[in-house]
C-alpha cells in the first residue's frame, strides 16, 4: 500500500463484469476529476494469441488440461507485483497492451492477438487502477495484494458468470457454444485454486445472484437482467461503512449480515457510485496531503 502513489485494483473471472465495474470508476474519475493511470490485466499475459494456444496443445499432450490464462504460470505475476510495487513507490511502471480485436488494432497498430511494447506509465497521475484475472493474488511466488490499496471483487454467482461468458464470447468474439464450455471445463481448476481465494484478500465484493431459473447456464438464450438480480455487497471491514444512509439511499435494499448489503440489481450502478466515490476521494486526498 502505498498513501502517495494508491493502486485499486478490480479482479474477477471472465465474464464475471468487471467492465461494467471499469465503467463505473471510469465514471467517478471524470467526475471527481481523478487522473487514473489505467491497465488491464490481459497486458500480463505469458503468451499471444497463437502462442498460447499452441501451449495448451503441448500442455494437452502432456496430459495437462486444466492450463488456461486463469492459471498462474500463464502470466508475468512477478512482472505485474513489480509494476504494483514500482508505481506504489514513484508512481510510474512498465505496461503494455493485449489487442483484443480490430479495433483495438487501429488504436495501437498491432494484430489482434498479440501485445503491444513495453513503455512506461505517465508518472502524473493520481492512482493507478487494475481491472483484470489477478489483481489480488497471494501465493508463494508474489503478493499483489499487499500493493492495492483498495481491492473489489466482481463475483457472480457461478452459473450467470457462464451464462454471461457464453453469450459473450458467442455474440462478441464469434465463438461456438461447445467452445466456449470447453473453455469453461478447461478453466475450472484454475478457477478454483487462483481465481476464489482472491475474494477473500478483496475490501469489498460485488456478487451479483439471480431470481430467475439458470440451473442450465448452457442452454439459456439470454442474460438475466438487472431487475431479474439482487446484489450483495459483501465489506471485509465493515467499521466506517454508513450502512443506515446507504438502505436509506438504496430503494429496497436491506442488510442480510453485519458486513452485508443486499440490493436490486437495477440500483448496482447507484450503490458503487455512493460506496466507491468517498473511497476513492479519501485515497486521492491522502495522497495529495503527502509531500
Amino acid at each position: 500500500m502505498s498513501i502517495k502513489h494508491p493502486i485499486i485494483s478490480v479482479t474477477g473471472s471472465s465474464g464475471a463484469g468487471t467492465s461494467t465495474v471499469k465503467h463505473t470508476f471510469q465514471q467517478i474519475f471524470r467526475r471527481e476529476s481523478v487522473e487514473a493511470a489505467t491497465m488491464e490485466g490481459d497486458a500480463f499475459h505469458r503468451y499471444s494469441r497463437k502462442e498460447m494456444k499452441k501451449e495448451v496443445e503441448k500442455r494437452n499432450a502432456a496430459g495437462d488440461a486444466t492450463f488456461s490464462h486463469f492459471s498462474f504460470d500463464a502470466n508475468l505475476l512477478p512482472e505485474l507485483e513489480e509494476c504494483f510495487r514500482s508505481y506504489s513507490k514513484k508512481g510510474k511502471c512498465r505496461y503494455r497492451h493485449y489487442v483484443h480485436n480490430a479495433k483495438e488494432e487501429q488504436l495501437h497498430g498491432v494484430k489482434p492477438g498479440n501485445f503491444t511494447k513495453w513503455k512506461e506509465f505517465d508518472a502524473n497521475s493520481d492512482l493507478l487502477f487494475y481491472e483484470g484475472l489477478h489483481g489480488a493474488v497471494v501465493n508463494d511466488d508474489v503478493n499483489l495484494a499487499r500493493y492495492a490499496d483498495l481491492k473489489i471483487g466482481v463475483v457472480p454467482v457461478i452459473n450467470l458468470e457462464w451464462i454471461q461468458k457464453i453469450h459473450r464470447d458467442r455474440d462478441a468474439r464469434g465463438y461456438s457454444t461447445e467452445a466456449v464450455t470447453d473453455t469453461i471445463l478447461r478453466r475450472m481448476h484454475a478457477y478454483v485454486h487462483c481465481v476464489c481465494p482472491q475474494f477473500t484478500e478483496t475490501d469489498i465484493n460485488f456478487q451479483r445472484v439471480p431470481v430467475v431459473d439458470t440451473s442450465n447456464p448452457l442452454v439459456a438464450r439470454w442474460i438475466p437482467t438487472a431487475d431479474e438480480s439482487l446484489v450483495v455487497i459483501r465489506f471485509k471491514d465493515p467499521h466506517g461503512i454508513d450502512f443506515p444512509y446507504l438502505v436509506s439511499m438504496i430503494h429496497d435494499s436491506w442488510m442480510s449480515r453485519a458486513n452485508s448489503i443486499v440490493i436490486p440489481g437495477g440500483k448496482l450502478d447507484l450503490a458503487m457510485q455512493l460506496i466507491l466515490t468517498p473511497l476513492v476521494g479519501r485515497l486521492v486526498n491522502q495522497s495529495k496531503r503527502v509531500l
